[in-house]
């Protein structure tokens, strides 16, 4: 890691050669001449960039048990994501190479890197609580499963890795969400040996508050006086900080982001004191960035590593060790230094709010409701946003749904406060406040405690990866969860 690192163009150069030679007899590669092709440039001429919908297909011909389509041989694991495509979900193949030198050497290099900033840790000492998803069984083909990618690298943790792992491997596997989650906070609240815990924050806060109903202790230390570390990712974390401080009270608890998703373990937080990430040029991973408004014609304008600028959003797009041949994530990142290589992660390229060329992304927003939720001494567990419609009656701008964790503040102070810092975080979204010529202030309106919790369960998403839509161009997310908290309004 430390070479590639200091030497990313070579990597990455390596890691394009291996990736071509290796899939050079799949049908893709054959499509695509790979034996041919010398250089970046002749692979950014002679192959496409795709997204889901563009290669489905050929996935769901693995999934039947086809080989050599993709990438070599058969794909037996598939890692379930939440559909940003027309489907509801997508389905990310995992091959052995990915699951090995991808998902699993990131996992190594993340605890490296948080062991070199903290050689006293004790990791290995008490067990690593996290709550992964759900695996299943593809009903067309008994020897493709399917689940959270969570869930597959519970499945395929090594022996050495499984002492230290809770809850229960009867109790990981369950497919109801909700029983599990019950089952795992008895089991852990009886644990008083768990020293790290892993996941995104929304499920984790949702885990924790039962604990501490079933304990009946005021924090986690409390329960786990050994606990010392969270390794968290999935979502920004700033919106959550104030309710983990709250939850784990200790001044010297270890916060560690690391960016992993379906398609593969991209990069960590190195620097504990700065809130970028260092990118991993060596998981199996060959990258590169689409500026956001070249977005029509990726493929021409896509950027290498090396030609990268600091302070620009791009699309990320990836080709992996498992079969993704310039696949565009729905990420969108910003670098923050080059050599070495560090980025923020800026939202999706389909979660931002651009209807009237305010071009607010969900980075903006975390920020700032972070930040006015400090001044105002509040928390909130989640939000989402959607544009309000000039109407010949009215001017546009932004509705807010948020729910707060504990008291509510006045909401007119916290939309005012809300929206200034807004403006100071994004330059187009304070020219189209200017006067309130184009946008009016934005709104806020507070939704009942567990509202987007339910909202979730109630489309059928609910696992260890699943988060709640922050930003959309349309106000279907939004318009949908105010309908579902006026029908359980009492009459």
């Amino acid at each position: 890691m430390e070479y590639s690192i200091r030497n990313p163009s070579v990597s990455q150069a390596d890691m394009l050669e291996n990736l071509l030679f290796t899939a050079s007899e799949t049908e893709f590669g054959s499509r695509y001449d790979f034996k041919e092709i010398r250089h970046y440039d002749d692979f950014r001429a002679k192959v496409p960039a795709c997204r889901y919908d563009e290669i489905k297909e050929d996935i769901r011909r693995m999934m039947l048990g086809e080989q050599d389509v993709l990438w070599p041989g058969k794909v037996n694991w598939y890692a379930k994501s939440s559909g940003t495509t027309s489907d509801k979900s997508k389905f990310i193949p995992v091959s052995r190479q990915c699951l090995k030198h991808c998902h699993v050497k990131g996992f190594w290099d993340a605890l490296s890197i948080l062991y070199h900033n903290h050689p006293e840790a004790k990791i290995f000492e008490f067990n690593n609580l996290v709550v992964g998803g759900t695996l299943y069984d593809f009903p067309e083909n008994p020897e493709t499963r399917y689940g959270d990618v969570s869930a597959i690298l519970i499945h395929e943790m090594p022996l050495v890795g499984r002492p230290f792992y809770s809850p229960d491997f009867e109790t990981a596997f369950m497919k109801q969400w909700d029983e599990k989650l019950e089952r795992t906070a008895q089991l852990a609240s009886k644990d008083r040996d768990i020293g790290s815990i892993g996941g995104v924050p929304t499920w984790n806060i949702v885990l924790f508050r039962r604990i501490l109903e079933l304990t009946g202790k005021s924090h986690l230390l409390e329960v786990w006086p050994n606990l010392e570390v969270y390794l968290h990712g999935g979502v920004s974390f700033e919106p959550y900080r104030e309710q983990f401080q709250a939850l784990i009270p200790r001044d010297d608890f270890i916060y560690q982001e690391v960016y992993n998703a379906s398609e593969g373990y991209f990069g960590c937080q190195f620097d504990l004191e700065r809130n970028d990430l260092m990118l991993f040029p060596d998981c199996g991973i060959f990258y590169e960035f689409v500026p956001l408004d070249k977005l029509d014609n990726p493929g021409d304008h896509a950027l290498s590593l090396q030609e990268i600028s600091v302070g620009v959003n791009y699309a990320m797009m990836i080709t992996t060790n498992a079969g993704l041949w310039r696949y565009l994530i729905g990420d969108t990142v910003m670098f923050t230094e080059k050599y070495p290589f560090r980025l923020k992660v800026t939202g999706r390229t389909k979660h931002f709010i651009n209807v009237f060329g305010e071009e607010v992304m969900v980075s903006n927003t975390d920020e700032a409701i972070s930040i006015t939720c400090r001044k105002m001494n509040v928390k909130i567990r989640d939000y989402t946003v959607a544009p309000i419609f000039l109407t010949t009656q009215g001017r546009g701008g932004h509705e807010w749904l948020v729910e707060f964790d504990g008291e509510v503040p006045d909401l007119d102070i916290f939309a005012s406060m809300l929206d200034k810092t807004l403006q100071g975080l994004n330059s187009d979204y304070e020219a189209k406040r200017y006067g309130d010529l184009a946008l009016t202030r934005l709104q806020v309106k507070a939704v009942p405690a567990e509202t987007f919790a339910r909202w979730l369960a109630s489309k059928g998403k609910v696992g260890a990866q699943v988060k709640v839509p922050r930003l959309s161009n349309k106000r279907e997310v939004l318009e949908d969860v105010l309908m579902m908290v006026k029908d359980q309004a009492p009459a």
